[in-house]
């Protein structure tokens, strides 16, 4: 049987790379990867021939092993435009750092650090001392330290505290994590042993002093930061719990979660629990996440009374969680900003984000749209409309942060093949389509993101 002629038109490996090197796309990457590509594009596009099905166009084969080039060897942690409306979006990465944390983490990277030496007398230091006197500073807590996530530092906590004993916690209290994980699968890698107590609704002192009763040696309580809990309902308050384990001797954990350092109520935010109230209480150990209301790098604070915090650091599961010089740079920084609280709602972008007036906002998303219109012109049509911002990252559930955004009805495509193409940009962009309608949401944008929008959806919406 003769071969089939569409075999003998497929373009050689070089003439594909070639074609590349020419188009551009080639020039970030090694030639050894354009070529891996190619043959992979020439070899599917044979074996489909061959089975009977359709060929590819030279030009349709170039195209595809550019795409391929630029998705598998392209940059995959890429800086991305959050027009989505949620600030901790937590498949976005969180909190952005402040300026300041950033210029910490680029003079740690770039470099030899003081990571663990002491400077003044040349000997071997500790990481921890990088931070400790700002988190005691901050918190108003005896000690303090970080690991890598707040889970982890749960499981430390648990460890080193409950010494493989029950850990009493309340039904209502037994939280999933993000990625599916939950406090019960933590507990059960610690070696600690769940004492459930009280109903999924309403939990008295009295359960927690039974679960004492029946031998259990550490009381946990969890921040529900995640999810709200409404209606007939009692809780016990973390200031009681602590006079009851102080009673037996038996160390009290507070997981509060998100890791609130400021009030929320001066942004006319809901109340949240900061961190500062907590450690009044007494409890021995109070965790929270960096890169949620804190709004620095991702990691689990831990601070408290000397000797709990002391046996946590010193437990072999220390060294397992323990936090990179990267965060760790970045977390000093953070720290340092809220020694100055007002500072802080000035340069943590979180804090600066929610602290904008709704007015402003709308002047931002009006000022938006009014470029966009003139971009497209009459490839679609552009308004304001008002939208209801989410704060994200399983923290402040429920509530609802009023913004604007533009919303851009294209003339011919649908929304969301320009929501893909904006994602598949040279900046990402993600957007949300709402009512068939691309919506552009300027609650999280950072400075100078505006003006990069209108040629990002320009562009994109030309081709």
């Amino acid at each position: 049987m003769a071969a089939d002629p569409r075999l003998r038109d497929l373009p050689s490996v070089d003439r594909i790379v070639s074609a590349m090197r020419e188009r551009g796309p080639l020039l970030p990457f090694p030639r050894r990867a354009a070529t891996m590509v190619a043959r992979d594009v020439v070899g599917e596009v044979r074996r489909r021939i061959r089975s009977g099905g359709e060929g590819a166009s030279p030009e349709s084969i170039f195209d595809e092993a550019a795409h391929r080039l630029r998705t598998r060897f392209g940059p995959r942690l890429r800086r991305v435009i959050n027009a989505s409306g949620i600030i901790l979006h937590t498949n976005l990465g969180r909190a952005p750092l402040s300026i300041r944390a950033t210029d910490a983490v680029s003079e740690a990277a770039a470099g030899y650090s003081a990571l663990e030496v002491d400077l003044s007398s040349g000997e071997r230091g500790s990481r921890h001392a990088h931070i400790e006197h700002l988190l005691t500073a901050v918190s108003g807590a005896q000690a303090g330290f970080a690991v890598n996530n707040a889970a982890g530092a749960v499981a430390l906590a648990l460890a080193a505290l409950g010494r493989g004993g029950g850990v009493a916690v309340a039904r209502g209290e037994l939280v999933e994590f993000g990625g599916g994980f939950r406090l019960p699968e933590v507990m059960a890698a610690s070696g600690a042993q769940l004492l459930e107590v009280g109903t999924a609704n309403r939990t008295y002192l009295s359960d927690y002093r039974g679960a004492l009763d029946a031998g259990a040696s550490l009381l946990l309580k969890v921040h529900r930061s995640n999810f709200t809990l409404s209606g007939f309902v009692h809780d016990t308050h973390l200031a009681d719990l602590v006079a009851l384990g102080s009673s037996r001797q038996i160390p009290v954990v507070y997981d509060l979660g998100s890791g609130c350092l400021v009030n929320l109520g001066e942004a006319g935010l809901p109340a949240e629990p900061t961190v500062q109230e907590a450690v009044a209480t007494g409890a021995d150990l109070v965790i929270f996440s960096g890169d949620k209301l804190m709004g620095g790098p991702q990691a689990g604070v831990v601070v408290g009374q000397g000797e709990a915090v002391g046996l946590c650091r010193a437990h072999p599961l220390a060294r397992a969680v323990r936090i990179d010089k990267l965060d760790l740079a970045a977390l000093a920084a953070t720290l340092d900003t809220y020694l100055d609280p007002e500072r802080a709602w000035r340069e943590i972008p979180i804090l600066r984000m929610l602290a904008e007036a709704p007015s402003s906002r709308r002047r931002r998303a009006t000022a938006l749209a009014r470029t966009l219109s003139k971009v497209l012109g009459g490839r679609a049509q552009v308004s304001v409309i008002p939208t209801s911002g989410e704060v994200g990252g399983g923290a402040l559930p429920g509530c609802c942060v009023a913004s604007y955004a533009a919303s851009i009805r294209p003339a011919a495509d649908r929304p969301g093949e320009w929501a893909a193409r904006l994602r598949a940009g040279p900046t990402p962009v993600i957007a949300t389509v709402r009512d068939d309608a691309l919506v552009l949401d300027v609650l999280a944008l950072l400075p100078g993101e505006r003006r990069l929008l209108p040629s990002l959806v320009g562009s994109l919406a030309a081709r």
